[in-house]
């Protein structure tokens, strides 16, 4: 069985998406837990302050439930914890304009005031940068792992790996559906 990591670029990058996802998670972890502690009602769409955000009891329960995503996508490994940011994160701004657009209405489920919305913005490009970090460029090295599996046909030569063959590190980098 081949390891599924074998360069230290690989597990440079998965270090760093793994690590990403966790304390971001982390961070929703605590907020959400402070709101359920203070006992905050579900559905209020006034909101309580919490570390400095207006929350209720369904956004510390749906940040919760993010933190264990993101948690989980951590655990597994660095290429889910990197696609799982970048979604995360994509939701996060979406939901700052969703919620902007939902201010001083009844619709306010979640309890947003411009802070929270402003929060969402910056730590919804915190979190897609997170995952997008070493993957997402135009100009990535080649012994990148997202380099070789965009270039399958040219894996074997750009990163020869001792004691690989050329159609394992051939394999390794295709991707799903091409011939590798």
């Amino acid at each position: 069985m081949e390891p599924r990591d074998p360069s230290t670029t690989d597990r440079r990058l998965s270090r760093i998406h793994r690590l990403g996802a966790g304390l971001c998670a982390l961070v929703l972890l605590v907020f959400g837990a402070l709101g359920l502690a203070d006992g905050l009602p579900y559905f209020g769409t006034r909101g309580e302050r919490v570390a400095g955000l207006s929350g209720n009891g369904l956004l510390s329960t749906v940040s919760i439930v993010t933190a264990a995503v993101l948690l989980a996508a951590a655990l597994r490994g660095g290429r889910t914890a990197s696609t799982v940011t970048i979604a995360v994160g994509t939701l996060f701004v979406l939901s700052g304009f969703v919620n902007l657009a939902l201010l001083d209405s009844s619709a306010n489920l979640l309890a947003f005031r411009v802070p929270n919305v402003l929060f969402s913005f910056a730590a919804g490009l915190l979190i897609a940068t997170c995952g997008m970090y070493g993957r997402i460029s135009g100009g990535l090295p080649h012994d990148n792992p997202y380099w070789r599996r965009r270039h399958p046909q040219a894996a074997p030569a750009a990163t020869a790996v001792p004691g690989a063959s050329a159609a394992s590190v051939a394999r390794r980098g295709a991707l799903p559906g091409r011939p590798g």
